[in-house]
């Protein structure tokens, strides 16, 4: 059943079996060999094998799409090695979390020599300050360390980290993959028992939304089972069927409004940016919340917010784009959840800021120039004039160095000739940019001598 398991967050695993909790819970795979798909990783003699099967203390990182079994093989470690499972998740877990979870185990190994699986699920969400307090833990062997991401950990997971555990990588389920845990699902025991069927194009339905991501089909054939009338009673004598149209019907109310591989993350990010543009520091804080709850990864929203400093606020506020920085490096420093408090500062420092896109519009215009061809040769007097030979072509030769002119400014061309009455930057009159609107236009007056 593969990745199904990955569906547990923040419960015991004797939660797994319990008939109240979600399908996706209770179909979790026990044993490597109900896991779905990651043939490599379960073969006779593989690491992962070594590990389960050998009751190595052995740190594992696990790096792979959502949904492919992450969770589960956490879970497969614990049970098949009878250790404690403690889980940590970077959404919402700091420095002290971890460091209390690692302490414990430390307590539980002194006193009764029962060792700990701890599950860091997304661990690339972690600052460098987090992921070093895993250190002790792993290099003590005081717990074993089992870390999920879903992005390249060699550019998110810190070097000490990565070299004191085994990286495995899972691949994406295939369709016939998740088609294998539907139909397993309906007629385990632990899932649906046989108390309702599915037409096959409403399995394919199924398995077209799900996208290779496991807990995620069963979180869907759950919703549509249960919509079914009498479909997930155990008194039935004739099982219901799921149709297409009630698996459409289901899946609509029960697909989670934010999804951050789904259209929803752009509609939302979308949304995010509009309101922070648009001087709604409410509206904005609503969406920002709204990934912050989804899981959004914090330094997409500071890299988001860096470029709305420079594309819609720009010199009106130049002070904007130094709060979006520090916001990134925030971010990078502390993680979450302590980091949403930089978010929302800078979400409300920009939201509140006057408005310009005038950086935006002169960037866009002089490539559109140079896009169209309008090139031209660099003036002579601006050309290189540091080698020998130079002076004798003319290069350099009526430069004006603007230090030895009134202030500061020297009235000559610098623009090419076919460009040289472009006027790109076209300042506003908003906020701080009025002065810089004022001073410029009597700059650009003394350079062209107008």
């Amino acid at each position: 059943m593969g990745a199904a398991a990955g569906a547990t967050r923040g419960g015991s695993l004797s939660h797994s079996d319990h008939a109240a909790a979600p399908l996706a819970v209770r179909m979790r795979p026990r044993t490597l060999e109900e896991l779905v798909g990651q043939s490599s990783l379960k073969a006779s003699g593989s690491p992962l094998h070594q590990v389960v099967e050998g009751g190595q203390s052995l740190s594992l990182l696990l790096w792979g799409p959502p949904g492919t079994g992450k969770t589960t093989i956490a879970s497969i470690v614990s049970k098949s090695t009878d250790r404690r499972f403690v889980e940590v998740s970077a959404v919402s877990a700091g420095v002290k979390e971890v460091r209390a979870a690692i302490d414990a185990a430390r307590a539980e190994l002194v006193a009764t020599g029962k060792e700990t699986v701890l599950f860091v699920d997304e661990v690339h969400r972690f600052s460098k300050a987090q992921q070093d307090a895993l250190l002790p833990g792993v290099e003590n062997r005081w717990v074993t360390l089992v870390a999920a991401t879903t992005e390249n950990p060699f550019f998110s997971v810190i070097s000490p980290l990565l070299s004191r555990s085994l990286l495995l990588r899972l691949e994406s389920l295939t369709d016939d993959d998740i088609r294998g845990v539907l139909r397993s699902a309906l007629e385990d025991e632990r899932g649906l028992g046989g108390t309702v069927t599915i037409s096959d194009d409403a399995l394919d339905h199924l398995v077209r939304l799900a996208g290779g991501d496991a807990r995620r089909s069963l979180t869907y054939l759950e919703a549509a089972a249960g919509a079914v009338p009498g479909g997930v009673s155990t008194g039935s004598t004739t099982a219901a069927e799921i149709t297409l149209e009630a698996a459409e019907r289901a899946v609509d109310q029960a697909a989670v409004r934010y999804d951050r591989q789904g259209d929803q993350h752009y509609d939302v990010v979308s949304a995010f940016i509009k309101s922070v543009r648009g001087s709604d520091a409410d509206a904005a804080l609503h969406y920002l919340a709204r990934m912050i709850e989804a899981g959004e990864d914090p330094r997409f929203i500071a890299r988001r917010l860096m470029i709305l400093a420079s594309e819609d606020i720009g010199l009106a506020d130049s002070t904007a784009l130094q709060t979006a920085v520090a916001a990134a490096q925030t971010v990078q420093l502390i993680g979450m959840p302590e980091a949403q408090l930089t978010l929302a500062h800078a979400t409300i420092a920009l939201a509140v800021a006057p408005k310009s896109n005038a950086v935006t519009n002169a960037i866009f215009a002089a490539r559109a120039d140079v896009a169209a061809g309008k090139i031209g040769n660099v003036p002579p007097h601006l050309r290189d004039a540091h080698y020998e030979g130079a002076k004798k072509i003319g290069h350099g030769d009526t430069y004006k160095y603007a230090h030895d002119e009134p202030f500061g400014i020297a009235t000559q061309q610098y623009a090419p000739d076919t460009v040289a009455d472009a006027t790109y930057y076209q300042p506003t009159t908003h906020g701080a940019e009025a002065s810089v609107k004022e001073r410029w236009e009597k700059i650009r007056g003394i350079v062209r001598g107008t």
